[in-house]
């Protein structure tokens, strides 16, 4: 039968002007388009005075086992994300092989949860159709995760690839691109990545650049190492003509922040060269990630068990301590562009009590200093803790945002007491940075969150709204839209948005909820 939508002002997703129409949808495409449409006995969804736009894309998700065991997942449906992107930083639930399934999912539930409650596949493909089983909300994409194919050929030690190694990497990343993934992402600040050298990643590069895909990339430096974690991608680029899209791109650190000229400057260089780059960001000032990131990264190697032996280990844990509190610029070390004072704990399982203090007061609560807390914590939940570090500052964040080759993401953790972005994200673009702030016309915004990433990620029909494209459609109100997730509040649902379909279907109405599960598993 269809459905046709109503009267509103069309913001295509191309980046051009906005027109007042209807839109007439058949099964799961957009059928029609024009100022007036009439058809008899097909149900309608008013859209007078809001706006009818493409489905929000997310870049950068981590809904990876959450879609599992909770698909109807509201926190992205009800802010008008129809597409996700899965396998993010290089860790993730697919491939795993049996040997390796205990350790790596102590090595990732700070990040995804408890992999075992609901994930017992070895592969991509049973990846996928455990996806499908559970029956999504919204449609979902599968980065190959580096991380993983790395463990499947050379275990999680904390080395350098040898080269039949690296030959393996290759063939299990052919391998799984052939079987959907979009692309490869990597987390060089996340073992087993953060012990890739160079030349493993331009291996792997070669493969994607040969067919087509994109390097997606947590880089090993957001911070005082930027410049030159930028110079390692751009080498990369230049010897393999790989597509280079940079996760989550940030300044992190006050004393840092002077470096954004540069910054900008070099990936204009760089885009200038010929080189294909870009980057997704989060529209917050505060960033969200595993605990253990605080940690240099050679108490990681090894994966979680030994990373637990170490903090065990008083002689050990002291080197740690002095390589965080004494930092000589190697890594990226949280410690130090954060602050004890702006590192927050969201996620602990068996301990409550941390949950929503920082290092400065869990130090308190446990009466001890804020690094003996950090280990204890680690080490008594195994691994398993979230955390949100304040890093930003507004001015930097605007000038990202209005560089080439931007788009909008989440990457928000779900577990515990979650970062706001996971709620908030994309109606916070529009209230905050549209309305608000005027950063960027809605028009643009909407490119942004939707086209920009549908042709990165080589999405096909999705992210306009054309004849014959999937009806992936967002109905808002364009004066009322904005996201109430806060930092002390986060898990909260935006407001202004009317309704979400999905492939034709609607399946959330204000008011009413998720009605509905219209999502596919996408192959890149």
């Amino acid at each position: 039968m269809g459905l046709l939508v109503r009267g509103g002002m069309i913001v295509d997703g191309s980046g051009g002007p906005p027109f007042k129409g209807d839109l007439l949808i058949r099964e799961d495409k957009v059928a029609e388009i024009g100022r007036r449409i009439d058809r008899e006995n097909v149900p309608v969804l008013d859209a007078e005075n809001k706006v009818v736009c493409p489905g929000f894309i997310d870049t950068h998700s981590h809904s990876d086992l959450r879609v599992l065991t909770e698909p109807d997942l509201p926190p992205k449906i009800s802010q008008g994300i129809t597409t996700e992107i899965y396998g993010q930083d290089g860790v993730s639930l697919a491939p795993l092989p049996k040997p390796y399934r205990s350790g790596w999912s102590k090595n990732i539930s700070g990040l995804l949860g408890d992999l075992n409650s609901a994930w017992r596949g070895e592969s991509v493909p049973d990846y996928f159709e455990a996806v499908r089983r559970a029956g999504p909300v919204n449609n979902i994409l599968y980065l190959v995760p580096h991380g993983n194919i790395r463990m499947q050929a050379m275990g999680l030690e904390g080395r350098a690839a040898e080269a039949g190694e690296i030959g393996r990497m290759k063939d299990l990343l052919s391998e799984n691109l052939d079987a959907g993934c979009p692309g490869m992402s990597t987390g060089l600040i996340y073992p087993p990545c953060a012990f890739a050298e160079t030349g493993e990643l331009e291996a792997l590069c070669v493969v994607l650049a040969e067919k087509g895909k994109p390097l997606v990339v947590h880089q090993r430096s957001e911070a005082g190492r930027i410049l030159e974690s930028m110079q390692e991608l751009i080498w990369i680029a230049r010897r393999t003509g790989v597509k280079v899209h940079i996760s989550h791109f940030k300044l992190a650190g006050k004393n840092n922040w002077h470096l954004l000229d540069h910054l900008l400057e070099t990936l204009e260089g760089a885009r200038r060269e010929g080189l294909d780059f870009s980057f997704d960001l989060y529209p917050y000032t505060a960033g969200s990630t595993m605990f253990s990131a605080i940690l240099p990264p050679w108490a990681l190697s090894g994966g979680t068990e030994r990373m637990l032996e170490r903090l065990k280990n008083a002689r050990t844990r002291e080197k740690i301590r002095d390589c965080i509190l004494h930092p000589d610029g190697s890594w990226d070390n949280f410690i130090e562009f954060a602050g004890v004072e702006n590192i927050y704990i969201t996620d602990a399982a068996r301990h409550p009590e941390a949950v929503g203090k920082n290092l400065v007061q869990i130090g308190g609560l446990y009466g001890c200093d804020p690094m003996e807390a950090s280990f204890r914590l680690l080490a008594e939940e195994e691994n398993r803790v979230g955390m949100v570090d304040y890093y930003g500052n507004e001015e930097t964040l605007v000038r990202m945002m209005q560089s080439e080759g931007q788009n909008f993401c989440t990457d928000g953790l779900l577990g515990g007491t979650p970062h706001p972005r996971v709620y908030g994200s994309f109606p916070r673009v529009i209230a905050r940075y549209v309305r608000e702030k005027k950063v960027m016309s809605l028009e643009q915004a909407v490119h942004k969150m939707a086209e920009v990433p549908a042709r990165r990620f080589g999405i096909e029909g999705r992210g306009s709204i054309r004849k014959g494209c999937f009806a992936d459609l967002v109905v808002f109100d364009p004066l009322t839209i904005r996201d109430t997730a806060t930092y002390l509040e986060p898990r909260s649902l935006s407001e202004g948005i009317e309704a979400v379909l999905v492939n034709g279907r609607i399946c959330y109405l204000a008011g009413r909820g998720v009605l509905g599960r219209g999502g596919r598993v996408l192959h890149g």
